[in-house]
């Protein structure tokens, strides 16, 4: 029974130190560049094959569940390592703010948190994929530490963490953007 205790405190120290008000600003100066819904692609790169990986998908279906017109990458149909490089070409020829949305790997501090960029990020970097950048502003969930065998702590980060990063991004796009579960307010 101490152990299950133990268990649940360190998780639950884990998913209690995102990086909330950060992640809630640079939200909130997306959305002052964009505060219509429909100026924006996101763009959530992942596999639903992968615990780890399917951070994006889930993200994308969450995205889509709130009212956000235009998301790429969902659980039904995820924009992996296949689908990515023509969704970007496509991406090229919008007018739209493009935000990329994806899991990574970080030092064993950083697991619960995202790292946030007024930029494009490196999908696939952590397991040598080399794949286009994508993104006027990128946001990734550290969803396990980083160390040899990338693609292995990727596929076997912890689905409890991804879930907690999931309700977290979209409990703070619903703050900015004024939507819920089901669409807007």
């Amino acid at each position: 029974m101490k152990e299950l205790a133990k268990l649940h405190e360190k998780r639950d120290a884990v998913v209690c130190e995102h990086n909330v008000a950060e992640l809630f600003h640079f939200l909130r100066a997306i959305y002052e560049q964009c505060p219509l819904p429909e100026d924006i692609v996101f763009i959530c790169i992942g596999t639903d094959q992968s615990t780890g990986d399917s951070f994006g998908p889930l993200m994308g279906s969450m995205l889509m569940k709130m009212g956000f017109p235009n998301v790429i990458g969902t659980l039904a149909f995820p924009c992996d390592a296949y689908r990515v490089e023509a969704q970007v070409q496509a991406l090229q020829q919008q007018s739209k703010h493009v935000v990329a949305i994806d899991a990574c790997l970080g030092k064993p501090k950083q697991v619960g948190q995202f790292i946030m960029n007024d930029g494009p990020l490196l999908p696939g970097a952590a397991t040598g994929k080399g794949l286009p950048a994508v993104g006027d502003y990128s946001i990734a969930a550290v969803v396990n530490e980083i160390g040899p065998k990338a693609y292995w702590k990727i596929q076997n980060a912890s689905l409890y963490v991804v879930m907690e990063l999931v309700e977290v991004l979209s409990t703070q796009f619903s703050k900015v953007w004024g939507m819920n579960k089901e669409g807007l307010i």
